[in-house]
């Protein structure tokens, strides 16, 4: 094998990860694994799509060394492969924010804008929640939050939520997130709190950002 055939053999293998991230519901599937081990069958649900389609979009995931799997019984389970998975939907879902007029326009449509953390701010974040200023809360289900959550957020899961209210404070102002900036839950969690009279604002972090921010998680 002559250098040119070396070098394309190099450009190759790392386009097998784009191709297997070229996909929309492969990209909704890693998000959805960056909050924890799931069955092809909660997977299925979550993406809104059959076990069949989701089982062949694993497959291709699976392929590019994206994610693992294990067999429990007649279920298989999988993971993402590393937390540098979880860091590569971030970056490729930041790069698309800032140069994609398109997807920016979409977001508007869809939320009311999170605030969106940096240092500094996911800092303050975690030392007001630490000194129970605010309240942080994690909307997604409660097996996610079992997986890892943010440091001292509650499981308030969204379908449980309006029967829990009860369990705020409040004085306290109460901060929503779930899986990350493309997730509806902490919307929708907003709104309920808001209708109800607490003070609620949500962040554009999940779990994914949080950790590829090299911020501490809790398990």
């Amino acid at each position: 094998m002559n250098k040119r055939q070396l070098k394309d053999l190099l450009y190759e293998q790392v386009a097998r990860i784009g191709k297997a991230v070229s996909s929309p519901k492969r990209l909704e599937l890693l998000e959805i694994l960056a909050q924890g081990e799931k069955t092809v069958e909660l997977l299925a649900a979550e993406a809104d799509i059959d076990v069949r389609l989701a089982s062949a979009h694993l497959k291709v995931l699976k392929e590019a060394r994206l994610i693992e799997s294990r067999r429990e019984g007649r279920f298989i389970a999988y993971r993402l492969s590393g937390e540098d998975v979880g860091a590569l939907w971030v970056g490729l879902r930041t790069v698309a924010e800032e140069h994609l007029i398109e997807l920016r326009m979409a977001l508007d449509r869809l939320f009311a804008a999170p605030e969106k953390l940096d240092a500094e701010t996911r800092r303050g974040l975690l030392e007001k929640a630490r000194q129970g200023d605010v309240v942080v809360i994690d909307v997604r289900p409660a097996e996610e939050y079992g997986n890892a959550h943010l440091p001292f957020a509650r499981s308030l899961p969204l379908t449980e939520l309006k029967q829990r209210l009860a369990e705020l404070p409040a004085d306290k102002e109460i901060v929503a997130y779930c899986r990350g900036p493309f997730c509806m839950m902490s919307e929708e969690a907003v709104t309920l709190l808001k209708k109800h009279g607490y003070r609620a604002r949500k962040i554009s972090d999940g779990l994914p950002e949080w950790v590829a921010a090299g911020l501490p998680v809790e398990q």
